[in-house]
């Protein structure tokens, strides 16, 4: 884990304001890190400035105090929200990952102009379905 750290999955406001324990399992570990090593590192790599996660692992208790889906694979540390700062930032950090083994990348909110965050997901076992959405 080149540019991300385990911390930065792991930190809530949420869960800090409720007193969750948000710590997650060697599984799920092994899981963020296979994230970072083959889509997060590589995309920050290319992007060349800083990339902020808005939301990483979620415990379930955490997941359904911010209205989590109950499949998401933010509870399986698959998963991250992304963002540069920017709507232009942000656009070109989701055309850079669109290029990155992916199971799924999700255009959030926003506008024509960018998300508002990006998601991206990674199956470490399992088929990457490379789905691209834009909600």
């Amino acid at each position: 884990m080149k540019y991300f750290t385990l911390s930065e999955f792991v930190d809530s406001m949420v869960a800090r304001r409720y007193g969750i324990d948000n710590t997650p399992s060697a599984g799920v570990i092994a899981n963020i890190e296979a994230l970072v090593s083959c889509v997060l590192d590589p995309a920050r790599e290319a992007y060349g400035a800083p990339v902020r996660i808005n939301s990483g692992y979620r415990c379930s208790r955490l997941n359904a105090a911010v209205g989590g889906s109950a499949r998401s694979q933010h509870l399986r540390g698959e998963a991250a929200d992304l963002n540069t700062g920017s709507l232009q930032g942000n656009k070109r950090l989701y055309e850079l990952l669109r290029n990155l083994p992916h199971d799924q990348l999700i255009w959030e909110r926003g506008n024509d102009k960018g998300p508002a965050w990006v998601h991206v997901s990674y199956k470490r076992n399992g088929d990457n379905r490379g789905e691209e959405l834009r909600l």
